[in-house]
């Protein structure tokens, strides 16, 4: 099996862009992805493209991987669309990464795109519930934000969690998008406004919340073979992890962990040979505010019960001991279902690349992307890595 290495990736600007389409975004996406690309790169290079998106709205659901690409000028090749709920282009990565080391492809394009804010209110419920369980969760009225203030609760009442530290992961992650010029929510946010913000399923604020978003994201996986083409100092992708699970919250033993994160992420750990100690920061899923504590512990970042304390203490904030979300994450950067994971792919890029500006992880050589599928349906992880730098 050939290894595989990000060679570029970009993403759009999130938010909301009435005069765009999901072709017109991904386009844009894709231009900026080859852009980034060190020593450059021809669209004819590109052998497969995988494309993750929901299909928000109902708009293109059958081939709109092939009208994404096709509107590109990527003719020909081979492209295949993923729906994985807001694992989408996280999948479509492992996919890419997959094709290049079996073999199959020497350049992959992996990506993502959603329109999300051009349907009313009660529509984009609707395609946000379609990725919970549908009898017995969508159709009996639970939204996402319910599911997730069960989770809340539930953590809450075992460990001592505290709503105080639901906002710490606001606070944190509003103040790292503020530096970013793609974020939707690029603005900072106190403790005070995300304690005293409107409730939306109690116990979690607006502010706990992340935004419906348009947008797309472009990651370029080439194989070891084609990488001296396009950089000279090549990001391995070390470890990649993947995992399923039970689409009902109520169907599974615990709600205060995602069994598939904790799955993906030991798979991804094994195989790039590390622990979780041996990250220099990461991209997490947090959907809402609870969900990045969920995620510390299941990925192993602290034990179960300790994620609270953990953003508390500001370990998790830039100049802290693991940076997470230094793209704003989902809360302040936006959360374009088919784009999440991909977008996230664009910020290691950035990170592995010394691009990130004034979010820069000084010395980051090593880096990790997580990306989750409805409540935990399904989960995602991927390990990147300087390879000169970590002595590869």
């Amino acid at each position: 099996m050939r290894d595989a290495y990000l060679v570029g990736a970009a993403q759009t600007d999130f938010g909301s862009f009435p005069d765009e389409s999901y072709r017109s975004l991904f386009a844009s996406a894709f231009e900026a992805a080859r852009g980034s690309v060190p020593a450059g790169m021809d669209s004819d290079a590109v052998d497969e493209a995988v494309v993750g998106t929901l299909g928000v709205g109902g708009r293109q659901l059958g081939l709109s991987g092939p009208a994404a690409t096709e509107h590109v000028g990527l003719h020909g090749i081979p492209t295949t669309r993923v729906e994985n709920a807001c694992a989408a282009s996280g999948y479509a990565v492992r996919q890419a990464v997959q094709a290049v080391r079996s073999g199959m492809a020497d350049v992959v394009l992996a990506g993502g795109v959603e329109i999300m804010t051009d349907t009313s209110g009660d529509a984009t419920k609707y395609w946000l519930g379609v990725s919970g369980e549908t009898e017995w969760e969508r159709l009996s009225g639970t939204t996402f934000a319910g599911v997730y203030a069960q989770m809340a609760d539930a953590h809450m009442a075992e460990y001592g969690t505290t709503s105080e530290q639901l906002s710490h992961v606001a606070v944190k992650n509003h103040r790292n998008g503020a530096k970013n010029p793609h974020a939707q929510l690029g603005f900072e946010c106190s403790l005070e406004d995300a304690e005293n913000a409107q409730t939306v399923a109690d116990p979690l604020t607006l502010y706990h919340c992340c935004p419906t978003t348009d947008g797309a994201a472009v990651a370029l996986i080439a194989s070891e073979d084609a990488v001296a083409e396009y950089t000279d100092d090549p990001i391995r992708i070390a470890g990649v992890g993947a995992a399923s699970d039970a689409v009902g919250l109520f169907q599974r033993d615990s709600y205060t962990g995602i069994e598939a994160s904790r799955r993906a992420a030991e798979k991804a750990y094994r195989r790039a040979e590390i622990a979780p100690e041996d990250l220099d920061f990461a991209e997490v899923h947090d959907c809402f505010s609870i969900a990045e504590i969920l995620a510390y512990e299941d990925l192993g970042f602290c034990e179960p019960g300790e994620g609270g304390k953990l953003v508390e203490s500001g370990a998790t904030a830039l100049g802290g001991d693991l940076p997470v979300n230094t793209s704003g994450g989902l809360k302040s950067k936006g959360h374009p279902i088919g784009a999440t994971g991909a977008g996230q792919v664009a910020e290691a890029f950035e990170q592995l690349s010394g691009d990130a500006g004034d979010r820069q992880v000084e010395g980051a050589a090593r880096g990790l992307t997580h990306n989750v599928g409805g409540s935990g349906g399904a989960a995602v992880v991927h390990v990147f890595e300087k390879e000169q730098e970590v002595g590869r």
